[in-house]
């Protein structure tokens, strides 16, 4: 049986997963990016940009095991990319470039449909208009 697990979410103390103001300039909103700073010297984030080196330790175990044993992913459709309402178009394939760090399905939350989006690596995003119980059940 598959289980659901929360991982990969970081918050400001105050309650907040990301900045104010999102933008592709601003992935994560304004000082959003800060959340992440632990993670991006790790071992772990430097192996999923194809890049050498980088910290181990407590946070790049954390990282290590934030991707272990994932079989699928649910995303907001702000944490897939900052476009908003309708899709003007298919342009926009998220912040990741060509090779997203899932390997995965990816199940993104969004009120707009749009035709699955396959990518390199084996990561697929599917966009999800029924809601997160849809998504869920998708993805199990």
């Amino acid at each position: 049986m598959s289980k659901l697990r929360v991982l990969s979410f970081a918050i400001s103390l105050d309650g907040f997963g990301a900045g104010r103001d999102q933008s592709r300039e601003s992935p994560l909103g304004v000082r959003g990016m800060e959340l992440m700073e632990w993670f991006f010297h790790t071992r772990a984030w430097r192996a999923m940009h194809g890049e050498q080196g980088g910290d181990s330790g407590v946070d790049n175990d954390i990282a290590e095991q934030g991707f272990a044993g994932i079989g699928a992913w649910i995303l907001g459709r702000n944490m897939f990319g900052p476009v908003r309402g309708p899709w003007p178009d298919e342009s926009w394939r998220g912040w990741w470039g060509d090779d997203p760090p899932y390997h995965t399905p990816v199940f993104v939350l969004t009120h707009h449909p749009r035709p699955p989006l396959p990518m390199a690596g084996g990561t697929q995003f599917h966009f999800v208009t029924a809601g997160i119980e849809a998504a869920l059940e998708a993805a199990r």
